[in-house]
């Protein structure tokens, strides 16, 4: 049995809660909430510290004091993380199911995350280069 498969979330080690993160880099996405209804809009423009080649961040341990909307995951309760998309690790694990086969734990390669659709690096833009963020909201096909 796979350690994700035997844990809970908070029982993880650093190094295994580290290694969840597929890389897909949806998480890095600004995102907008609908005041009313609450329901959280992804956007296609990225938070300015991600490669977006490999999705991942480029400063990663100082990202929280360097954006301050940033979150990290860790430090917060796993019952709010209903706003991560569907595909996401902690999301999955956090409603009690298991990883797709294109997880890189599960299919061995990074290489699975970009061939199954699921990152970002094929759409994204840096934050820079949007105006308004209301026009740059997308729909996932979960």
């Amino acid at each position: 049995m796979s350690f994700w498969q035997d844990k809970k979330l908070s029982e993880m080690s650093t190094e295994e809660w580290e290694s969840l993160c597929d890389n897909c880099g949806k998480c890095c996405l600004h995102k907008l909430e609908d005041e009313d209804t609450g329901k959280i809009y992804y956007t296609s423009v990225v938070c300015k510290l991600i490669d977006l080649k490999t999705c991942r961040c480029t400063r990663y341990l100082e990202r929280t004091r360097l954006v301050p909307d940033c979150l990290d995951l860790k430090q917060h309760d796993f019952a709010l993380y209903s706003w991560l998309p569907a595909t996401c690790a902690y999301r999955l694990l956090s409603d009690g199911q298991d990883l797709p086969v294109w997880h890189p734990l599960v299919s061995g390669t990074l290489e699975s995350v970009p061939n199954a659709g699921v990152s970002i690096r094929s759409f994204a833009m840096k934050e820079n280069g949007a105006d308004d963020l209301q026009d740059h909201i997308i729909e996932w096909l979960d």
